[in-house]
């Protein structure tokens, strides 16, 4: 089959779907352990049970959350 994928989708493995949490002005939350490739093709990783993944790169820790994004307000009050 054109453009298949030599490994099988996590899904069809053994072990369960990796679980994604999304919030409204906050961090993507992970479960972990994950491994992270970034732009430039070098891999980080993360051990924890759930990991932080930033969204906004405010972080000084990219690709991990550092609640940078609590600092700055976005909609100054009037």
């Amino acid at each position: 089959m054109p453009n298949a994928p030599a490994d099988p989708p996590c899904h069809t493995r053994a072990h369960p779907p990796c679980r994604l949490r999304v919030q409204r002005r906050g961090p993507l939350l992970v479960d972990g352990p994950v491994e992270v490739e970034l732009e430039d093709g070098t891999t980080v990783r993360s051990d924890r049970f759930r990991v932080a993944l930033c969204t906004c790169r405010r972080s000084r820790r990219y690709p991990w959350c550092d609640t940078s994004h609590r600092e700055r307000v976005r909609n100054p009050p009037p």
